[in-house]
């Protein structure tokens, strides 16, 4: 029986993430049930959110002490109890931080193959159809307004700015360093970045969209947020995607500071969503993504590390943003 390698979660973190906080582990590879399908994992995906699950039930059950570590893969079928599903099948699936793993084939469907594989945990996954979705449905651009993007050099951040500008809006970056806002300006067609550890956030914005936000892509809250809405016009729209300044580490010690009074006052909408909110919808997405993509309209930026056991380093180092694009981990 092959052996499965696994990365545990040796105990909940307290304050910021580190490698003390888990361990390698192995286990006999399971056999699947009826319903089950067992899958090879070839790619694990690398979010924020992976972090925000060690603090309690989010729209999935929160992570505890000695379970594997959380996260979502591209996989390949290796032996499948159920009809939909064969042995070669490439899934997106829940499998966590291991080689192996049985998951439940319901609400699974095979994906066609493409090269490069990356790109189906990237443009055309989760990263790309939050972009998609996250601006699109929700932030609802219209050509000539201006659209905001926080942590805009991430996996979901630098594909909002390019559909943002696909569609005629002046996009504005929030990034973290100099290195980042110039690459985001020279490489993915941002009209202008603000270095956020450098510049008055509330500031650089007044400048860099001198008439307003007509819509903020939110990855990140916190203070960030709070600049981004006391620069808002009447009528904006924020997308609430995340939040990542409030995942590791100590909570900040006050949320954005005037909301009610300006959401009221500028009729603001704020929308939080997840993907599957629009699962009805991915057809058309993938579509306009692989369009974008083939024409060279869409960059797709991605930040490939290899090994199972580089999977904790990925992820403190994604939530410290070291990051450009989609980061994930090659088994």
């Amino acid at each position: 029986m092959t052996t499965n390698r696994q990365i545990v979660l040796a105990e909940l973190p307290q304050g910021r993430l580190g490698p003390e906080h888990f361990r390698l582990s192995q286990a006999e590879v399971a056999r699947p049930a009826d319903g089950e399908v067992l899958v090879k994992v070839l790619y694990v995906s690398l979010d924020a959110a992976n972090r925000a699950w060690m603090q309690g039930a989010t729209y999935r059950s929160a992570l505890q002490g000695g379970d594997v570590m959380a996260g979502g893969a591209l996989a390949e079928v290796v032996e499948s109890r159920v009809g939909h599903l064969n042995p070669g099948d490439l899934v997106f699936a829940d499998t966590g931080w291991q080689d192996y793993a049985v998951v439940k084939a319901s609400g699974l469907s095979p994906i066609p193959r493409m090269e490069p594989l990356t790109h189906l945990l990237s443009v055309y996954g989760v990263a790309g159809l939050t972009a998609y979705f996250g601006l699109l449905d929700c932030g609802q651009p219209r050509s000539g307004e201006t659209v905001v993007v926080s942590a805009a050099a991430g996996s979901v951040g630098s594909i909002v700015g390019q559909i943002a500008r696909i569609k005629g809006c002046r996009t504005v970056a929030i990034a973290g360093g100099q290195a980042k806002c110039d690459l985001l300006v020279r490489d993915f067609g941002f009209d202008a970045a603000i270095d956020y550890k450098n510049q008055t956030v509330r500031k650089a914005l007044r400048e860099a969209a001198p008439n307003g936000v007509d819509v903020y892509f939110d990855n990140v809250g916190g203070d960030i947020l709070e600049a981004c809405l006391f620069n808002m016009n009447t009528h904006g729209r924020i997308a609430c995607c995340g939040a990542v300044s409030q995942y590791d580490g100590a909570a900040p010690p006050h949320g954005p500071r005037g909301v009610p009074g300006l959401i009221v006052t500028k009729r603001l909408t704020l929308r939080g969503f997840i993907v599957s909110d629009f699962d009805d919808k991915r057809a058309k997405a993938l579509e306009d993504l692989q369009g974008w993509v083939a024409s060279g309209q869409l960059k797709v930026a991605e930040d490939v590390m290899s090994g199972l056991e580089s999977l904790p380093s990925a992820l403190i180092g994604l939530l410290a943003g070291e990051n450009i694009g989609k980061r994930m981990v090659k088994l």
